[in-house]
């Protein structure tokens, strides 16, 4: 008999084990001054079944539109994306409440931050109106110092609506953390900096530099999983350009688009994220349709389409693909919903599931552990 619960309780363990395995936080980033959000809301949601549950939300946050996690899941910092009033804002996170508890901010000195990373030493802000990239450093207590770097880009591009002066739209790791890249959608430059943790004044530093197609606006990147290539994103022309990478150095490999032929609306590329598997590489328009193109990755770098979808809204801003790979999620900024699709890990398609996460002005979607 004893045998017997030994097992049952081992059994009833690991199915608890497996279930908690299979939940997420799921934290996201909205803009306060269109609609009536509170900012910061957090949902834990469960990667077996595509199903959520609002777990909590802070309260007067303006426009935390980008936001980023620490890795020991401590901390949670976010842009206030806010004119010439812009900051970060720094919070205590508790993962199983989902609480967060506001600790500090302090000005970017640069107008209108879209994009923020972090390590365990620093807070990195891309500022698209100011052109810029802005360094904080990180106290004991998970708050930030005031900037300690600024970097300013120069130049314009050929798009005089939208190129009138430089805009970073986005800085990010590289995998082994040593450098920093940075996209400038008004000069048409990606730009890599060396990373020193501990540099002061001088934590960034360029590296180098490589020029896209003018006119073409680069938005967002991301890696390949085994981090030896770089698949970037431009806004305006919707091209997708694969680089090889190392050591700081972008070399050109091939170049596809999200667009299809017969479309003849307005581009606005958006977002561009990576299967966890590193199989499927998707890439968002939220221009006149909201669409998502699916592509698969080659060995080589190169990208072969395999299809897109309906984002099923308007104004998809961000998305997200949960740590399993299960599910999709696309924040529509415009129609104010999260909508869930379903990924098929073997041919990267998505199916709509029907849920939806009702939710003022969605910007950013992260996953993080509970």
């Amino acid at each position: 008999m004893k045998n017997i619960c030994a097992v049952l309780l081992s059994i009833y363990a690991f199915g608890a084990l497996q279930a908690q395995e299979n939940k997420f936080n799921l934290i996201v980033g909205t803009y306060t001054n269109k609609c009536d959000s509170k900012g910061i809301y957090v949902y834990e949601f469960d990667s077996n079944t595509g199903t959520f549950n609002s777990k909590s939300a802070t309260e007067n946050v303006v426009n935390p539109s980008y936001l980023t996690v620490s890795a020991d899941e401590k901390f949670v910092y976010s842009v206030n994306e806010n004119g010439k009033n812009t900051s970060v804002s720094a919070f205590g996170f508790n993962s199983k409440s989902g609480k967060l508890n506001f600790l500090n901010n302090s000005s970017t000195k640069g107008d209108d931050s879209c994009y923020i990373i972090n390590d365990n030493k620093n807070v990195i802000t891309a500022n698209y109106t100011g052109g810029s990239i802005s360094v904080f450093g990180k106290k004991k207590d998970g708050s930030i110092t005031e900037v300690k770097q600024v970097i300013q880009h120069f130049g314009k591009g050929i798009n005089a609506q939208r190129q009138e002066s430089p805009h970073v739209h986005m800085v990010y790791f590289s995998p082994d953390k040593k450098y920093v890249l940075a996209n400038d959608l008004g000069t048409d430059q990606v730009s890599v900096y060396q990373y020193n943790p501990n540099g002061g004044n001088k934590t960034l530093k360029l590296k180098s530099s490589i020029s896209v197609k003018p006119g073409s606006g680069p938005r967002h990147l991301t890696f390949s999983k085994d981090g030896k290539f770089v698949y970037l994103l431009q806004e305006l022309d919707g091209a997708l350009i694969s680089f090889s990478y190392t050591n700081g150095i972008l070399k050109k490999v091939s170049e596809i688009t999200i667009i299809s032929k017969d479309y003849t609306g307005e581009i606005r590329s958006a977002d561009i994220h990576i299967s966890p598997d590193g199989n499927f590489l998707y890439a968002t328009n939220r221009g006149e349709i909201g669409e998502i193109s699916i592509f698969k990755t080659l060995n080589d770098g190169v990208l072969e389409l395999v299809g897109r979808t309906s984002t099923l809204g308007k104004g998809p801003r961000n998305f997200a693909i949960d740590p399993t790979g299960n599910f999709l999620l696309v924040g529509h900024q415009f129609t104010n919903e999260v909508v869930i699709f379903k990924r098929n890990k073997t041919t990267g398609s998505l199916t709509d599931t029907g849920k939806r996460i009702p939710l003022c002005s969605p910007v950013c979607l992260v996953f993080d552990k509970i």
